[in-house]
Formats: C-alpha cells, structure tokens, sequence
C-alpha cells in the first residue's frame, strides 16, 4: 500500500473554518504549505485539490466542498479519475472519542458515528481505506454534539489540536513509506493530556 490520495474532512466556507469539526482541512492546509502545495478548486472533484510530492510518491490533497455529510461524492470522483484504490487513501478527521492532543492512524473500522465517514463507507462501498483521527474531545453527553463540532475550541484545545496536527505531520513520511507500526508508536510516544 501507498498512499496518493490524503483527504482532509471539513466544511467549506469562512463560518467553518475554524470548528472542531474542520481539523482535516487544517491538516491538509499545512500539509500543503509543507510541501509547496497550491489548492485549486476543481468542480469535477466536488472541492479544493493540490498534488504534493512525498519521496517521489505524488499525492493528491483534497479538501471536499460538497459540506461533511456528503463527502464520499467528491472522494469518489478523484479516486475513480485518478484510479486510486480505497486502501491507498488517507481520510483525516475528527475524532470526539480521542481527547485533544491525541492523533491516531488506523485501516478500517466502523464510522464511528461520523458523518463524513460514514458517507464515505456508503458512497465508496467499502470501510478498507485509512484514517488519521484528530482527537477533539467529547462534550460529555450527546445532545450538544452538533454544536459542539461546529464550534471554535478553547484556547486551550486548540493548542493541544495543533500540536497533534504537529506530530502528525511530523510522521507523514512514514504514513507515505507505509511504515504504520512505527507511526502508531510515535503518535503514542507524543500523545499530550
């Protein structure tokens, strides 16, 4: 497995731009700035696309404009054009089950109750791609959910989400070169509480 397609999950437009909710679009923005990349808009893509080079590897960055809930529209446009399998994409979000500070890298699984992933899961037919989840925290009981992800964090939340951001750019050479073990273990070794 390689990875060419790195999708950060998020709303479009300036009243999102700073939720919990759009810590992919964050990542993907310094991943882009990290490596001389340029977002575009492309309407067959359904959002915001920029391809970086990572160890000669090329990598499309996307940043849906199709808003969270339906994200795999515009997943699904760049893979099939691009013809990349579900296992060589890397989807990057938020994660209320992980506390702020905290990033981790998985293959597969459920939705969790995302709503950006679960689209996905539906509109791909498939659970076989990757995911780096942001920790954002949880609010303590489910009905201020909604408003809590689209929601600015604190100050101090937002200090420990960028430092995960951080640490997680910090490992995505090895995310390309697909040593996992080596990035599970030192997102562990960073993990701030």
């Amino acid at each position: 497995m390689t990875i060419k397609l790195i999708v950060g999950l998020g709303n479009p437009g300036k009243n999102y731009k700073y939720h919990r909710h759009n810590v992919g679009f964050w990542f993907c923005d310094a991943l882009a700035k990290l490596y001389a990349g340029n977002f575009k808009k492309r309407t067959k893509f359904f959002g915001e696309v920029t391809q970086i080079n990572i160890f000669n590897h090329k990598i499309q960055l996307l940043k849906p404009t199709t808003f969270m809930n339906c994200s795999g529209q515009s997943i699904q446009s760049i893979a099939n054009f691009y013809q990349i399998n579900a296992d060589e994409i890397l989807i990057v979000h938020d994660e209320l089950n992980i506390n702020p500070g905290i990033a981790k890298i998985k293959s597969g699984g459920s939705h969790g109750g995302h709503n950006g992933l679960k689209n996905t899961i539906k509109i791909l037919e498939t659970k076989a791609f990757y995911r780096l989840r942001i920790g954002i925290g949880h609010p303590g009981n489910k009905l201020p959910i909604v408003d809590f992800v689209l929601n600015t964090p604190s100050k101090d939340e937002l200090d420990k989400i960028q430092n995960a951001l951080n640490n997680s750019l910090q490992v995505i050479e090895d995310v390309i070169k697909n040593n996992l073990d080596k990035v599970i273990k030192t997102l562990q070794k960073k993990e701030i509480i």
